[in-house]
């Protein structure tokens, strides 16, 4: 058997359906090793017939992508080398999340735990999300860094839901639980716990045994829009702002005040708030 060639995905291959799960500990931040591994897992799978439905889900039941890693505030050419396979336009995290969506196959994320930021950018680029009640939630909350989301959120988001829904989830920077992710669209479905896996495995299963041809059908009649000026016009924004000495400021703070900890993570906005606070950055 030859050897895995990933140290944060484990993926297993039965009747069609592909089940990647994130392992990147403590708390899967989303850094420049495990983009790496999910992007050579889609491009691998990309042209593979015995894989028709990928699953992703995480190793950790309490964070699915925590978000982009934060320490990368102190590594600026970390993603230099990814950056140059992005398509002309886009960043290395919209070209992750646009790399998704292309993909043949149809891509499920089984959410039972938390996304932020840029994992809740990954939720968004999958064709299905199914999150569990009382476990699942999503933010966006960049803006409490002092930025606005550069994944791909600002197109995801405005796809799926309304205008106003979009701000909200941005400017509001709050969590959603997986209810209120299903009635604004951010997910197809909340489901209780307990059920997750069984309806995520059955829907998996029954999508990879349709005939030939089927899916590929169906995902060309029904694209994913695509704006590369929405994606120039995410980008500038969210680097303008990351230039001005408050993102650093308060992703330095985020990770002094416990940010990328267990702890720290399990209520990251409130931290994240405190932090604006008690540095005079929040408006008055």
């Amino acid at each position: 058997m030859n050897p895995s060639p990933y140290s944060r995905l484990h993926v297993e291959l039965d009747a069609g359906v592909a089940t990647v799960t994130l392992d990147n500990p403590p708390v899967n931040v989303l850094d420049v090793v495990l983009m790496r591994e999910v992007r050579h897992f889609l491009g691998q799978a990309r042209d593979d017939p015995h894989v028709r439905v990928i699953v992703f889900q995480s190793a950790d039941p309490e964070f699915f992508i925590a978000h982009v890693d934060m320490t990368l505030i102190d590594e600026p050419h970390a993603f230099d080398d990814i950056a140059k396979e992005a398509p002309a336009g886009l960043n290395p995290f919209q070209a992750l999340g646009e790399l998704i969506r292309a993909q043949p196959q149809v891509t499920i994320v089984k959410l039972e735990g938390l996304a932020r930021g840029g994992g809740a950018e990954f939720v968004a680029a999958a064709d299905m999300t199914f999150a569990a009640i009382g476990r699942a939630g999503l933010a966006q909350c960049e803006a409490l860094m002092g930025i606005i989301p550069g994944g791909g959120a600002t197109q995801y988001l405005s796809q799926r839901m309304t205008r106003g829904r979009a701000l909200e989830v941005i400017l509001g920077a709050d969590l959603i639980d997986a209810a209120t992710a299903e009635r604004y669209g951010w997910v197809n479905r909340a489901l209780p716990a307990d059920e997750l896996g069984g309806f995520v495995d059955r829907i998996a299963r029954d999508i990879a045994a349709l005939p030939q041809g089927v899916v590929a059908a169906a995902k060309k009649a029904i694209p994913p829009a695509w704006s590369p000026d929405g994606f120039r016009r995410e980008h500038e924004a969210w680097a303008d702002l990351f230039a001005l000495p408050a993102a650093a400021t308060l992703i330095r703070g985020g990770l002094r005040a416990g940010a990328q900890t267990r702890a720290g993570e399990r209520n990251l906005e409130r931290l994240l708030r405190d932090l604006g606070q008690s540095l005079g950055l929040a408006a008055t």
